[in-house]
This record gives C-alpha cells, structure tokens and sequence, in this order.
C-alpha cells in the first residue's frame, strides 16, 4: 500500500504485566456496591489483577499456534479496518471478515495488509468477552435463585473479568490501534516521527514501570459507573479515542519525555490512557451484571 513503508513483521505486547494489572485492580476496586460483594474482595482484587497480563502469557514461542492464532486479537489498525469497511465496521467478527475478504479482492496488489492477523480483531474480543461475562453472570443469578452452590460461576467471573480487562487495557494504548504501531509507518511523516522499532515497549512497558502508580490512576477514574447503552459500539468509540491519541505518543518520545519519569506532560498522558481502560473495564463489568438480570430475548 503506497501510503505505508513496511510493517514489521511481529507485533508487541499490551500494556507490559504493570499496566495490565495496575488497570484490572483499579477497575475492581471502583466497582459500585450493587456488583455482588465477592467480585469486590481483596481476593477477586488480586485475582482480576493476575489475570490482566494472561493473555500475553499465550504469546509465547513454545506455543507457537496459540500465540499465532490469538496474537490479531490484541489490536485493531483503525486505517485498514475502516477501510475495508467504509460503511462501518460489522458487530460480528465474522461478517468483518467477509469485509477484509472483499477488500483483498478489491486491492488484490495489496492483499497482505487486509488480512485479519495484519488488521487485528481487538474489538470483537472485547465484545466477545464481555457476553462470556454476562452469560456467567446470568448463570451466577440462576443459581443464588435456586440456593445451588456458587464457587464454579464465582470462578468463572472473575476468569471472565480478568481476561477481558486485558484486551480492554490493550485498546486504552494508542499503539495498539494502528499501523504506526512500533514506528511510524505511514509514508506521510511531516512531524519527523521515529520510524525505529521500540517505542511501543518503551511507551508501554518502561515508562509505565517507571513512572505510573495506582495512585496516579485511581482519581482519574469516575466514580460512578456508565451503564454502555450500545456495547460494540461503545468499544469502538473507545478505540476510536485512543487512536485519536497516537500522534501525542510519538510527539512525546520525539522530546523524550518517554525516558525515566518523563516529564509532567507525559505522566498526565499515561495515568489518563490507563484510567481509561480501568474506566472502561470497570464500566463493561457493571453493564454485563444489569443485563444479566434481564430476560433473555425470545429465540436464544
């Protein structure tokens, strides 16, 4: 694609294991007092918290199918995706995928970069993910209803709410929404942005680890919870956010405020993309608990 230089080949990880837990643990403890108690325990707290880097856990060259098959799920490049669906992207991830299948046939010189592992899949695992939940929430009402035991549906909400909270960390990062995900690879580049590999683990992993605590985080959560009116639809507002934000990125490692503690600016920046994915996270968890508590739609 003339609009691109090249695309390095293997793509980097979410926030590094600090953000991913620093957001899952914030997002638990903001949740309101409505969400059952035991989902706001210290236990779920640490537990949530251990499971916000699991996923990249699976990205590993001993298991090298897995991580292959699961590694398009962790970003979405918003320039190709809306190009292959300039009508909007579909809610089913499957329906997406005709989409880029049209798209390769329409642009068949440049077929490779309408692939989905080229593309990414992040927002239908976040809404994919999201359902799990709610289907274990449902589960867990059924259950309390009858007076049956709750530990299995108690386990599988958290499982639910620990993973999904990566993938919801994964789309506060603004380089996991495009192209210019680990250098910038646009050709257009007025602002003279690095194009050398790294300032995704730069950005990502030590400056979070060098500079970000909860304590920076917390407060720039909201205290009360958004019910999502519309979920897909509000996840793709949420990347469509953090992609807006990708130029500040690079803006900040060309003054190399990405080094050390960085500076004022740029430690505003990051506590502000990862309440945003603790606000979101916490905000999804509440909304799949409301509507597990609805009946469910006639023909399911």
């Amino acid at each position: 694609m003339a609009v691109l230089v090249c695309l390095p080949a293997v793509r980097c990880l979410g926030w590094g294991r600090d953000g991913h837990k620093l957001i899952n643990r914030v997002a638990v403890q903001t949740l309101p007092a409505d969400v059952p108690a035991f989902l706001r325990s210290p236990k779920a707290v640490a537990e949530i918290g251990y499971l916000g880097p699991e996923p990249d856990r699976w990205r590993s060259p001993a298991e090298p199918e897995l991580s292959t098959a699961q590694a398009p799920e962790h970003f979405l490049d918003m320039e190709l995706a809306e190009m292959a669906a300039p009508n909007g992207l579909p809610t089913r991830r499957f329906d997406y995928l005709v989409d880029l299948y049209i798209a390769q046939k329409k642009h068949p010189a440049d077929a490779q970069h309408f692939k989905p592992q080229t593309v990414g899949l992040l927002p239908w695992q976040m809404d994919e993910y999201f359902e799990r939940l709610e289907a274990d929430m449902r589960h867990y009402r059924e259950r309390k209803a009858a007076h049956r035991p709750l530990d299995g549906p108690k386990l599988a909400i958290i499982y639910d709410a620990g993973v999904l909270g990566h993938y919801v960390a994964d789309g506060s990062q603004p380089l996991h929404t495009t192209v210019n995900y680990n250098g910038w690879a646009e050709r257009d580049n007025p602002d003279g942005f690095t194009r050398e590999r790294g300032i995704h683990s730069q950005f990502e992993s030590d400056f979070v680890h060098a500079s970000m605590t909860a304590n920076r985080v917390q407060p720039l959560v909201p205290e009360i919870p958004r019910l999502l009116a519309s979920p897909f639809q509000d996840i793709l507002a949420y990347l469509r956010t953090s992609h807006s934000q990708v130029r500040e990125v690079y803006m900040l490692e060309k003054q190399g405020a990405l080094t050390g503690q960085g500076t004022a600016e740029s430690r505003s920046f990051t506590a502000e993309r990862l309440a945003a994915g603790a606000t979101m996270l916490r905000d999804m968890i509440y909304t799949a608990w409301v509507r597990s508590a609805e009946p469910v739609p006639e023909g399911h």
